[in-house]
């Protein structure tokens, strides 16, 4: 995995990079067509932070039937120190690698994280949006600090996700009496539109297809590096 030699390195050079990158997210446009041969892929990241190492993973599905099409690792050093706020630093070189490694280019790239919803809007989905021109969400597990009120229980169901009076995203009941998943905007996509995707990928489960295959693989490629390291 290569790192760009431009890349911050400091929390300041990193915070700047945020403010120049934050007017180049598009917070609108269509979700991808669910026919088949339509693709779209899934992303993310393990560490082991004992040996400073990171796994990335790029899973590509066909959106119509959810079938995995074709995998992708990169493995490396972490790029950037662990900050609150900042973590795309630290995944994105991995991540654009893996994405690089597909024959393919998705239509979409869903992220295991944020987009919009972050304190300056640029959380993962919008950094590696911006930086790749692809299409791209977030569906994080957890509100981080934003506040919504429940959703209805039945699949389907959302709220607004807020901060400060804003609404970044929306709380989405993809199972049935099963706590919602938080969708975000990454780039290229409305956040109607990208509620549309995060219900069509989760037919069976609570978190999207593309980010169970995806966690899945990157703990695999993570723990083979380390194993292969000694």
């Amino acid at each position: 995995m290569s790192v760009p030699s431009d890349w911050p390195s400091t929390e300041r050079e990193a915070l700047a990079e945020q403010q120049r990158l934050r007017p180049m997210v598009a917070a609108d446009g269509p979700a991808p067509d669910r026919v088949a041969g339509t693709l779209v892929a899934g992303v993310d990241v393990a560490y082991d932070d004992e040996r400073d190492v990171v796994a990335a993973a790029a899973v590509l599905l066909d959106y119509a039937t959810l079938e995995v099409v074709e995998e992708a690792t990169a493995v490396g050093q972490v790029a950037f120190p662990y900050l609150p706020g900042l973590l795309a630093f630290r995944e994105v070189p991995a991540v654009v690698e893996a994405l690089g490694r597909l024959s393919a280019e998705p239509a979409l790239v869903v992220c295991d994280g944020y987009g919009v919803a972050h304190p300056r809007r640029l959380g993962l989905a919008s950094h590696l949006g911006v930086l790749t021109g692809l299409p791209t969400i977030g569906v994080a597990k957890t509100p981080f600090t934003f506040t919504y009120r429940a959703p209805g229980a039945e699949r389907g169901a959302w709220e607004p996700l807020v901060d400060a009076g804003e609404i970044v995203g929306r709380a989405v009941r993809t199972r049935e009496g099963v706590k919602p998943v938080f969708v975000s905007v990454g780039h290229r996509i409305g956040l109607a539109e990208a509620t549309e995707v995060t219900l069509a990928l989760t037919p069976h489960y609570r978190l999207p297809e593309t980010t169970r295959r995806a966690d899945s693989l990157c703990r695999r490629a993570l723990a083979e590096a380390v194993s292969a390291a000694g």
